[in-house]
């Protein structure tokens, strides 16, 4: 398919703005020769108003309608063929056997979301009926409105334009504008092209998706400042998701926003494993660390064990590994300055010992940080919350513990986080059940003898944490549970039978699952 290195306005292209900039290649540092406009002001609105004018329509639309677009975005893209992986490559130097994984997976996750709406029961349906002296009150589930998605750097697929922000926002019944990633400007505007065919193929509002590309923060400010836009979905920095939070709080009329941030996702190893498996465990946490050269939101950047000689021992294993291993690409400029700046920051404690790497490698033909081994005390961490920063890249800091009880005393210091891990043997069961239940207030995930890296798209998974992991732990960006995040309940009184929704019909003519009067049943009342 043919690229503009234009925005996409409601199925339109549109290049108004005078400001432009390339997608560069970050094996080569070089730019490709087609310049992609950042979007004005009015580029802006106009995709939020026809967003809003979409609304009207799609609010009402049924579920299996919905199902059918969904599938039909899917299938688009994958139309898309090779030309979409050879473009991702080029943009992110992510290598073809990532994104060959990464591209099932995305559609995967928009089918999933189909398969959601088909089942009906995602409306969550509950039903009172009048008792003595009580009305009728029935309630079930409503899109919230026009959505702004901020695509990620990490993930050109799964978390960026068609990704699980927007899948979700879609699934719902929410329009969505979405602010692609300038690291990755070409492959976004390809799944622009795909998921505006879909919309004409199902005969969709064209203001159901709508694309906007921006390397400065403008664009993204004017989007979440449109009153007509009623949350956002964001994954990326600390930095940027904090001040989009805070600029949609600043609203006149605030609305939620659902980003995912930061997060150093803490490691514990018991003494008793590492005697039982130090050499396994060692060689796994360097290919979490170093998987995706580090550029992980759930990559594990802080080792926290006791004082031993195993533990030190373990720890000169992992660095000589850390060491072993080719430093590998990083994704742009941008990452490598800020993980410079995270490094450098963290290296500014007097406490902090250096054990392998720490710096950029300037010289290097492609964008690259070298692998990299920190170490510190448990009494360290806990006086300077900087030091729990994260590393986004092939960084991980060890943070050793006099004993158990530092140890324990050092996670309760821990902020939010996306995961927590716990490496320990069967026989440390009844001792470690203290240890888990302080690392699940620490995170939305807690993993045992494994490791953080790798997120299953699955119902039952939570991708999600208390601040700064997220601004709103009690929601998740993977799992067919996101829909939630775009999605508000409503509750009706007394109304008659025939102005309810037909999940809420007394005859319950959509068959499904609803609870009636604290009894689950998909039959009539």
């Amino acid at each position: 398919m043919r690229l503009t290195g234009h925005n996409y306005i409601a199925g339109e292209t549109s290049a108004e703005g005078s400001e432009v900039f390339y997608s560069i290649d970050p094996r080569t540092k070089k730019a490709d020769d087609l310049p992609f406009h950042n979007a004005t002001k009015a580029e802006v609105d106009r995709a939020v108003a026809a967003a809003v004018s979409a609304f009207d329509a799609m609010r009402n639309y049924s579920s299996a309608r919905i199902a059918d677009f969904l599938d039909e975005v899917a299938a688009q893209i994958e139309a898309l063929g090779d030309d979409l992986l050879e473009t991702a490559d080029r943009e992110t130097g992510l290598g073809l056997p990532r994104l060959n994984i990464e591209r099932p997976r995305t559609t995967g996750q928009i089918r999933s979301f189909a398969a959601l709406l088909r089942e009906g029961d995602y409306l969550r349906a509950i039903i009172n009926t009048a008792g003595p002296g009580q009305p009728t009150i029935r309630q079930m589930q409503f899109p919230i409105g026009p959505v702004a998605i901020f695509g990620a750097s990490n993930f050109p697929f799964a978390f960026a334009v068609p990704g699980g922000d927007t899948a979700s926002a879609l699934a719902a019944g929410c329009p969505v504008v979405v602010k692609a990633h300038p690291g990755h400007p070409a492959t976004s505007e390809l799944f622009a092209q795909a998921m505006s065919a879909a919309a004409r193929a199902q005969g969709f509002p064209a203001g159901a998706f709508s694309m906007v590309q921006g390397n400065s923060i403008e664009s993204g400010q004017w989007l979440v400042a449109n009153d007509g836009i009623e949350a956002v979905g964001f994954t990326g920095s600390l930095r940027g998701g904090r001040a989009i939070f805070d600029a949609a709080a600043a609203r006149p009329r605030p609305i939620p926003v659902f980003a995912e941030m930061g997060s150093v996702n803490p490691v514990v190893i018991t003494q008793s494993a590492l005697a039982a498996r130090a050499d396994s465990i060692a060689s796994d946490l360097v290919g979490s660390i170093t998987m995706g050269t580090g550029q992980f939101c759930t990559n594990p950047g802080l080792i926290l064990l006791e004082d031993s000689g195993l533990s030190q021992d373990f720890i000169a294993s992992v660095t000589e590994k850390m060491t072993a291993a080719p430093a590998g690409v990083l994704l742009n400029e941008a990452i490598v300055s800020g993980l410079e700046n995270a490094v450098n920051q963290t290296k500014a404690n007097p406490h902090i010992q250096i054990l392998t790497g720490g710096d950029a490698m300037a010289d290097s033909d492609y964008f690259c940080f070298r692998n990299t081994v920190m170490q510190t005390s448990a009494a360290a961490i806990r006086a300077d919350d900087r030091l729990q920063v994260e590393h986004f890249g092939p960084v991980t800091l060890f943070v050793t513990c006099e004993d158990m009880d530092d140890l324990r005393a050092t996670v309760d210091a821990l902020e939010g986080n996306l995961t927590s891990t716990v490496h320990a043997e069967e026989g440390e069961l009844e001792n470690i059940n203290e240890l888990l239940h302080q690392l699940r207030e620490k995170a939305g995930r807690v993993i045992w003898n494994g490791f953080p890296t790798g997120v299953a798209v699955v119902p039952a998974m939570h991708h999600g944490g208390p601040y700064p992991a997220t601004t709103a732990p009690g929601t998740t960006s993977v799992g067919t549970n996101a829909i939630y995040r775009f999605m508000r309940p409503i509750a009706f009184q007394n109304v008659p039978d025939a102005l309810l929704p037909d999940a809420l019909q007394d005859a319950n003519p959509l068959g499904i699952t609803r609870l009636v009067d604290g009894v689950n049943t998909a039959g009539a009342i």
